[in-house]
């Protein structure tokens, strides 16, 4: 594997792949834009091309580009080896099955993997003629993979048996559990199976849909796989694995409700379109979108659960920084009945005319409360906290002056209304962010940080200015081998933003060995200057002792450090 990773280094550069996801500009010796990570309003996210790693300075995360690819895209390491390898055209290769390049989590997605080309083997004329009935085509069936998982009480286990996957595996991977017997029990029967995938489209999950004549009418219509150490339904987003080049591309992200409205969403030819799978939409999936586009549009149902669905994934957008619009649906429609119904043409029309999020609820509660008492108060108690999450200034007035004028009262009475609604930790402001500053070690001082950063700066160029180990020999001397330690043991994003900073205050600095000396003159001067207030203080405590051989050893002691600093 590790021949692979230098393939795709040696093909990809930094740049190349962020910029895939964010817009760079230069600075210096390095590149900027605003952090993908978290909100921020000027840049303090930093490509080095040179070195072929990225650091933000606001939040602190930072790394090669397999470690912005398992950030962005919500990955592990495997999962952006698979998402660069692709890019790069690089084939991964695991040399013999070695037991460091396979670990629990990838039997896991073999036995999912297994799971799926079963069900999709299942999938028989009677369960195929519904899919076409609902309007999804062939195309679509075999390009998302979907499957059917019959009545009997264990034929998915048994296959996977027959195929060397153990009890264990099969349990983990969320596929069965345990009778009261300590048999195995298939956890999808008389189902149409939807296999969910990650960013990196490796599935690592089901959806089932209940369907066929012995299925139980007391069953849920859906059932999802359970929580797993691959499948976590609150970072799940079905379909991103498809929709995320789309949704780049195009700067935003059309958000529906079930299987059947994004299937049948992509087949209309809108490719951007994700699901939630068997949850709410929560701050961790605004995120997601949030790190491809700026935008959001919420398609959910029309009925009464899906307005207040809608509701709560706008504030969760909001909170994360996105731009909301709500694309209204004839009553009691979905996404999936309208394109069926009325055809794509339909579908493009409700897309692209939907309205920002607070407009929208404007709208509703002015057709349903048209009493200006009752519109004012349904304002105040359901528009107003929108208004709260909303992250741009300038929306933010916008939405303020439109408030105002529908209710006929002045911007500032809006204002303090705006004041006094609680914020909800659940969609408060940067709530999404995955990372925060790493915390300074408080026994090191900032000098001391900038004279270790400069050390790492120079020892990561091809040609460095400095001789590094005369420097780091200097630097022992001005600060104390101890101090260095502590330095050296400094976590390894931390050293990346020294790195960073001593990057950008020397990059174009043409007198890189006289800063250096200067800087390692100061910390000098300040160590002796400490010993010397040490040997002071020990001295008068010899002094009021009345041990006169302590004293004499002192004072020449403070003689030699006197003399010292005055050379500096």
């Amino acid at each position: 594997m590790a021949d692979t990773v230098q393939q795709i280094k040696d093909r990809l550069s930094i740049q190349d792949v962020v910029s895939g996801y964010v817009k760079l500009e230069r600075a210096g010796s390095s590149m900027r834009a605003r952090c993908p990570f978290h909100a921020e309003r000027t840049p303090s996210f930093h490509v080095s091309p040179e070195r072929g790693t990225y650091h933000c300075f606001g939040c602190g995360v930072g790394g090669d580009i397999f470690s912005f690819v398992q950030a962005i895209e919500g990955v592990d390491f495997k999962g952006a080896l698979r998402i660069l390898a692709e890019r790069a055209g690089v084939k991964i290769e695991y040399r013999g099955g070695r037991k460091e390049d396979r670990d629990d989590k990838d039997r896991l997605f073999e036995v999912l993997d297994a799971a799926t080309i079963f069900y999709q083997s299942q999938l028989n004329d009677t369960a195929r003629e519904y899919l076409k009935k609902r309007g999804v085509n062939d195309e679509t069936i075999r390009s998302f993979r979907l499957g059917w998982a019959g009545d009997a009480w264990s034929d998915a286990s048994d296959f996977l048996k027959q195929k060397k996957f153990t009890e264990r595996e099969i349990l983990d991977a969320g596929l069965a559990k345990k009778n009261e017997k300590g048999n195995l029990t298939d956890k999808f029967r008389n189902r149409i199976v939807f296999p969910i995938a990650d960013s990196a489209g490796r599935i690592i999950g089901f959806s089932g849909r209940t369907f066929g004549e012995k299925a139980s009418p007391e069953a849920p219509k859906y059932l999802n796989s359970p929580e797993t150490p691959l499948f976590q339904k609150s970072k799940v987003l079905y379909g991103f694995d498809r929709a995320k080049q789309s949704i780049r591309k195009h700067n935003f992200a059309v958000l529906v409700e079930g299987q059947m409205d994004l299937l049948l969403s992509h087949q209309a030819g809108w490719g951007n379109t994700v699901a939630v799978s068997g949850t709410a939409f929560t701050s961790q999936h605004a995120t997601l979108v949030h790190r491809m586009a700026e935008n959001l549009v919420i398609a959910l149902d029309s009925d009464q659960a899906g307005i207040k669905a809608a509701g709560k994934a706008a504030r969760a957008a909001l909170a994360a920084g996105l731009n909301v619009k709500v694309a209204a649906l004839p009553s009691d429609t979905d996404p999936a009945d309208l394109i069926l119904k009325e055809g794509a043409e339909a579908w493009k029309t409700a897309i692209r005319e939907a309205k920002d999020i607070i407009t929208f609820l404007l709208d509703v509660l002015q057709k349903h409360a048209p009493m200006r008492d009752k519109f004012r108060r349904a304002v105040e108690t359901i528009v107003l906290p929108f208004l709260s999450d909303v992250q741009s200034p300038i929306a933010r007035e916008q939405y303020l002056r439109e408030i105002a004028q529908r209710l006929g009262v002045s911007e500032s009475a809006v204002s303090e209304a705006l004041a006094k609604v609680p914020v909800s930790p659940e969609f408060s402001p940067g709530g999404a962010n995955i990372e925060t500053q790493p915390k300074k070690n408080a026994n090191i001082s900032d000098r001391a940080r900038n004279a270790f950063a400069l050390l790492l700066w120079q020892a990561s160029l091809p040609k460095p200015v400095l001789d590094v180990d005369a420097y780091e020999n200097e630097l022992i001397h001005s600060i104390g081998k101890e101090e260095l330690k502590k330095l050296q043991t400094l976590s390894t994003e931390e050293q990346e933003s020294l790195r960073f900073l001593a990057g950008e205050r020397f990059g174009k600095s043409l007198s890189v060995k006289r800063e250096a000396k200067t800087l390692l003159d100061v910390l000098l001067k300040e160590r002796l200057s400490n010993e010397l207030r040490e040997v002071t203080e020990a001295l008068k405590e010899a002094e009021a002792a009345g041990n006169e051989e302590a004293m004499e050893d002192f004072i020449e002691r403070c003689r030699i450090l006197t003399s010292e600093i005055a050379k500096l």
